[in-house]
């Protein structure tokens, strides 16, 4: 199942290829948090409808309220996907980018099997990449120290957040 929903990952991301824009075009806001690198090798699109894997057996997990969801972004490996309206919304932005920093540091097919162990074991707003990432964006918007996102992620995930 997780490699068909990767797939399709894959899939969307190549159809919506030459859309992405690249998010170092944030580098002089997220300066301190995200290097230059890592948003240059990171992208987002702007979507009318945010894509979602609507597998029949996602729902047999019991992941139909997620699917079903109304969400502002969504993030598949190195690319998410924002509403036309929130485009310029500077923490949905660090937000997906903390997911960005999950994905990459976990891997495709790790990442899948915890974000949806913790939605389905949790829910979405206790899920512990989800806490990370509002607790992240939430620091940045309060003005908090800059801290390097994607080396934090990587370290909380190996001592098992």
């Amino acid at each position: 199942m997780l490699h068909q929903i990767e797939k399709w990952i894959d899939q969307t991301n190549i159809e919506y290829q030459e859309q992405r824009i690249s998010c170092s075009k944030f580098f002089d806001e997220f300066k301190g948090f995200y290097p230059l690198k890592f948003l240059q090798q990171s992208y987002f699109v702007i979507v009318d409808t945010i894509p979602k894997p609507n597998f029949p057996e996602l729902r047999q997990m019991g992941l139909g309220d997620f699917i079903d969801m109304e969400v502002n972004g969504i993030t598949y490996k190195n690319t998410y996907y924002v509403l036309p309206e929130l485009a310029s919304d500077l923490r949905l932005h660090f937000h997906e980018l903390v997911h960005v920093a999950q994905w990459g540091h976990l891997g495709a097919i790790p990442f899948m099997e915890r974000y949806i162990t913790e939605i389905q074991t949790s829910g979405y707003h206790a899920a512990l990449l989800e806490k990370m990432a509002y607790a992240f964006d939430a620091h940045f918007t309060k003005g908090g120290e800059k801290i390097d996102v994607p080396n934090y992620v990587a370290k909380k995930i190996q001592k098992g957040i």
